[in-house]
């Protein structure tokens, strides 16, 4: 069976992507031992991506674990596309992560001054990042990223504030907790859902998971109708 993985960057015009993924199970043990120069098969890009207004100049990107990849391709697009964007990027991981973080030069007001741990690539490209953990991690918000976004959303004033929309992936808990920030501060806000996929092409329907629609509650396939949905129409609180 195929196995579904983020794309964290891609450059279309030089013909290569780039996959972060952690070895969990047979299939990604068989990834991890390829050598250069060996072909793999894949299908892709599939489904429907995250969508950028351009009049909410302040994004917030919030990753959890396998959600991190996204965020960082994401932030790479508004960054090359989008250039009037400012986007902060928080993510949230209870096992290392997959770089070495390292503090950040650039300020963000509203986060805690000891939250200081950024990822070097983001940083390299002048995007703001912070981390979020609760195994002690140096320079981390000790707590859950839902949390650390709180923090720094209370803290804006009401223009600010009105310039915000959210982007997120990762685990439902996670993700569910981010709709409810939304709903809160009455954000705009996208998910990403992580389902296994058998298909991958709207076939089989292994991946389907209840949406909420204009019609009353339907079954959709992250695969194809996903893996982005309206926050709200997956939790509607």
């Amino acid at each position: 069976m195929r196995r579904p993985l983020s794309i964290m960057r891609a450059s279309p015009s030089e013909g290569w992507i780039e996959l972060l993924y952690r070895v969990v199970g047979e299939g990604t043990a068989l990834l991890s031992r390829k050598a250069r120069g060996e072909q793999v098969n894949l299908i892709g890009p599939i489904g429907v991506p995250f969508r950028i207004d351009e009049s909410r100049t302040l994004p917030l990107l919030i990753g959890g674990g396998v959600g991190v990849p996204p965020m960082v391709f994401l932030a790479d697009a508004m960054r090359q596309s989008h250039k009037q964007l400012e986007p902060l990027v928080l993510m949230g991981s209870e096992t290392p992560f997959p770089f070495r973080a390292r503090p950040s030069q650039i300020m963000v007001s509203g986060i805690p001054g000891d939250v200081i741990a950024a990822m070097p690539l983001l940083e390299d490209w002048g995007i703001a990042s912070r981390l979020a953990s609760q195994q002690g991690y140096a320079g981390c918000h000790e707590g859950y990223v839902t949390d650390l976004a709180r923090l720094w959303l209370e803290g804006l004033d009401g223009d600010a504030l009105g310039k915000v929309s959210i982007f997120a992936c990762g685990p439902e808990p996670m993700l569910a907790a981010v709709a409810r920030l939304a709903r809160d501060h009455d954000l705009p806000c996208q998910v990403s859902l992580e389902e296994y996929m058998a298909c991958g092409v709207g076939g089989c329907a292994g991946c389907a998971v209840p949406i909420r629609t204009a019609e009353g509650v339907a079954m959709k396939r992250v695969c194809v109708d996903g893996p982005v949905f309206p926050a709200e129409a997956v939790f509607p609180g």
